[in-house]
C-alpha cells in the first residue's frame, strides 16, 4: 500500500519505522510488532526516514516513558476515559492493554485516522477520532463523567503556543479530573529544529518552546505538577544501548541542553 503524507502527519511514519527496528532488536524496548507488521504493508521509501537502528532508541525511549505513565494513571483508574493527541499510528492501546471499563479515543488527522482504521483491528473500547487536535469540536463528543488521561506524546512542539494553550485549557475544562502527559521541547530544541532531519524533511516546522512546568502552570488553570523529567533523566535510559547512556550523561552537563527534551506530568 502506497502512503502520501506531508508535512507534521508525515513525521509520524519515522516514529512507526524507529518502533519497527526496535521489534527486531534482541533488546527491544517496545517490542512493538504491531509497527513492525504494519511498515511491511506499506509502500514507502523508509531510508527517507533518516531513521536508522542507531537513532531509533531516541524514538522508542519516549513511547516506553509515555506507557509506564499510562499503566500507573489506569492502574489507579480503571474506568478512565484516555484520549491520545496525535495518535499516529501508534499501538499504545494494544502494548497497554487497557482493561474493560476504559473508553480509549486516537485523535489525528482524517487521512491518519484512515490509516488506524486500515492497519488495527476493531477493539472493543478503541475509538478512532478523525481530527485536528486543535478543532474544539471534537472534544464535545468525548464523555467527560470519569477521569481523564490525556497524553500528547510528540505533539506540542509542532504547535503554536495559543493553539496548544487552548487545548489543554479546554481539556482541563471538559474533564471533572485527571492527568496530562505530554513531553515538550524548549527554546533550544525549537532553535535546532534545521538539525532535526526527520522534521526537516517532512517540510514541518516546529513552534511552541515550553521551558519548564511554570509555563504550562501559569498558562492553564487548575493543573499541579506530577513529574517533571528532562529526557536524558528518564528512568527508561537505562534500557538503552550504552553509547545512549553516554550521551545523556554528557548531555546532563551542558545548560540548555539538558532540558532540550522534557516530559510533563500533570493532575487536574
Amino acid at each position: 500500500m502506497r502512503v502520501d503524507l506531508h508535512g507534521s502527519p508525515q513525521t509520524m511514519l519515522a516514529t512507526l519505522y524507529a518502533k519497527a527496528l526496535d521489534a527486531g532488536a534482541p533488546d527491544s524496548v517496545l517490542n512493538d510488532t504491531w509497527a513492525r507488521d504494519i511498515v511491511d504493508r506499506i509502500d514507502y521509501d523508509w531510508s527517507s526516514t533518516t531513521i536508522t537502528t542507531r537513532n531509533a532508541p531516541s524514538v522508542t525511549l519516549r513511547s516506553a516513558h509515555f506507557d509506564f505513565w499510562t499503566e500507573q494513571f489506569l492502574a489507579a483508574h480503571p474506568r478512565a476515559v484516555v484520549v491520545h493527541l496525535g495518535c499516529g499510528l501508534d499501538s499504545r492501546f494494544l502494548r497497554v492493554q487497557p482493561g474493560d471499563g476504559v473508553d480509549w479515543y486516537d485523535v489525528d488527522y482524517p487521512q491518519v485516522a484512515a490509516l488506524r482504521e486500515r492497519f488495527y483491528p476493531v477493539r472493543p473500547g478503541n475509538h478512532v477520532v478523525a481530527a485536528s487536535v486543535t478543532d474544539p469540536a471534537w472534544l464535545a463528543d468525548i464523555p467527560n463523567d470519569r477521569p481523564a488521561l490525556v497524553i500528547g506524546e510528540g505533539l506540542t512542539m509542532y504547535l503554536r503556543e495559543a493553539d496548544g494553550v487552548a487545548l489543554l485549557r479546554r481539556v482541563v475544562d471538559r474533564f471533572p479530573s485527571g492527568e496530562l502527559q505530554f513531553d515538550a521541547f524548549n527554546w533550544l530544541g525549537i532553535k535546532a529544529q534545521w538539525s532535526n532531519a526527520v522534521v526537516r524533511r517532512s517540510g514541518s516546522t516546529l513552534y511552541w518552546a515550553i521551558n519548564g512546568p511554570e509555563d504550562i502552570l501559569e498558562s492553564v488553570p487548575g493543573t499541579r505538577l506530577l513529574q517533571w523529567v528532562p529526557v536524558f533523566e528518564s528512568d527508561v535510559f537505562d534500557r538503552l544501548p550504552g553509547v545512549y547512556r553516554m550521551m545523556g550523561a554528557v548531555m546532563n552537563r551542558i545548560p540548555g541542553a539538558r532540558t532540550m527534551s522534557q516530559f510533563h506530568r500533570y493532575a487536574f
